[in-house]
């Protein structure tokens, strides 16, 4: 029986290896019609990155329209209302400042420095004296330059 076996075996294998034979033009010749490898597209191309910049530059353009135009509205401040206004204002060193503010019908100007602010004077509104210094200041310096020029021109 174990002949019988080893006989049945041996003819498998001949079976296979002649549909191997058989088979393998086969194969061969569907290997040769198939297509030719074709490449995808590039995932990025030119066209796609000319859009990509443009659409950048469209929205910078909106984020800069869209603060122009706030900025010409004059929105008041949120919790400010008009009950603040700041009339003017001089820096006195690197970071202190006096400011010139308005609340309701008093002036009060303030000495501003990093973490404080002190109430340097208070006035009635409309209560400043006339500034004869700098038209006096001009006056100076149009004839001081008047002068120079005519140095010059000697």
């Amino acid at each position: 029986m174990a002949a019988l076996f080893f006989g049945v075996i041996e003819m498998l294998k001949c079976i296979t290896f002649v549909l191997a034979l058989i088979l393998s033009p086969l194969a061969f010749a569907a290997e040769v019609a198939r297509a030719p490898y074709v490449p995808p597209p590039a995932p990025v191309s030119s066209g796609s990155v000319i859009q990509v910049i443009v659409s950048l530059l469209l929205v910078l353009a909106a984020v800069l329209v869209v603060g122009w135009v706030l900025k010409r509205l004059h929105l008041p401040q949120q919790g400010a209302g008009n009950l603040l206004k700041v009339i003017s204002g001089v820096s006195v060193g690197q970071r202190e400042r006096v400011v010139l503010v308005e609340v309701n019908d008093t002036w009060l100007v303030l000495g501003v420095a990093p973490g404080q602010v002190r109430t340097l004077h208070t006035l009635p509104k409309g209560d400043l004296p006339a500034a004869a210094a700098p038209d006096g200041a001009k006056k100076s310096f149009h004839s001081f330059l008047q002068q120079m020029r005519e140095k010059r021109n000697a």
